[in-house]
């Protein structure tokens, strides 16, 4: 069985989201900071009418908080209970992997980043880290802010 993922850049590393998670994909807009937020929460933005937490998701996996620019994007996708967003570096293709090919993350790797990633996918010459959405949205502190 198939399954297909948009790829995308974090800190320079390759990861994967199941396509059918994704609302949309928008360009960078600035967020409006929220006072008593999680590090790893850049702000909401204006959806349509609607407001819209931005995670920084270099942030909310244990890396060097993304300063972005007008280059960076946020994909818009299901957090658990709450509709958010996502700032990635770019946005690279959409993949199709077998789902059999999905290899666990190696054990030596950190703890902390290890609950949010699913699987490494090899594609092509490189490595795709699949993200598990849920992981992400798990915590306390996550409710709190959005």
């Amino acid at each position: 069985m198939h399954r297909e993922l948009i790829t995308f850049e974090v800190g320079g590393q390759v990861f994967g989201i199941d396509i059918m998670a994704i609302r949309e994909i928008r360009a960078w807009s600035p967020a409006t900071r929220l006072p008593r937020v999680p590090h790893y929460v850049a702000g909401v933005v204006n959806l349509r009418g609607s407001v819209l937490p931005v995670i920084d998701l270099a942030a909310r996996l244990g890396w060097a908080p993304t300063e972005p620019t007008p280059r960076h994007a946020i994909i818009v996708t299901q957090l658990g209970a709450q509709v958010c967003g996502l700032i990635v570096d770019s946005v690279s293709d959409i993949v199709t992997i077998n789902k059999d090919t999905l290899q666990p993350p190696p054990t030596t790797a950190n703890d902390s980043i290890i609950s949010f990633i699913e699987g490494l996918a090899a594609i092509e010459d490189r490595m795709v880290m699949v993200l598990n959405l849920a992981a992400l949205a798990d915590g306390d502190e996550f409710g709190e802010a959005a």
